[in-house]
């Protein structure tokens, strides 16, 4: 398996970092449980409010298919962006029926000093 490693390039989208997807693969199981406060869980995950994990949970449910595991396919159109103090990221997410949907996960990583902290902003169709 190739290793993507993490870059400030603001003039391109990149595939997500190797040491990031553990933590999004947990995020999206998370998701997948129905726990949308997944700051309650994982410690480098921001806090997420509670308006935030409703609409989060609601864009999924009126979706109209259950969230799968995040497979290994997810990495290959998932990518992220430096943003001049964060980066953007965008993970294709996976349901039980139609595999690839059209639902994406939208977070924000930030350096915090050698690691990295989590902000969750959406899951939705764009």
């Amino acid at each position: 398996m190739k290793y993507f490693s993490v870059s400030k390039c603001e003039d391109k989208e990149l595939a997500v970092p190797s040491e990031w997807r553990d933590t999004f693969t947990r995020i999206v199981d998370e998701l997948r449980a129905g726990n949308f406060r997944i700051d309650q869980v994982l410690s480098n995950v921001k806090p997420v409010s509670n308006q935030n994990a409703g609409r989060m949970a609601d864009n999924i449910a009126l979706f109209g298919d259950d969230l799968d595991k995040l497979p290994e396919d997810a990495w290959e159109t998932s990518i992220y962006r430096w943003m001049d103090g964060y980066w953007e990221v965008l993970i294709d997410l996976f349901t039980i029926r139609e595999g690839r949907s059209d639902l994406v996960l939208f977070a924000r990583v930030f350096e915090k000093g050698d690691l990295y902290e989590f902000q969750l902003d959406s899951v939705h169709v764009p």
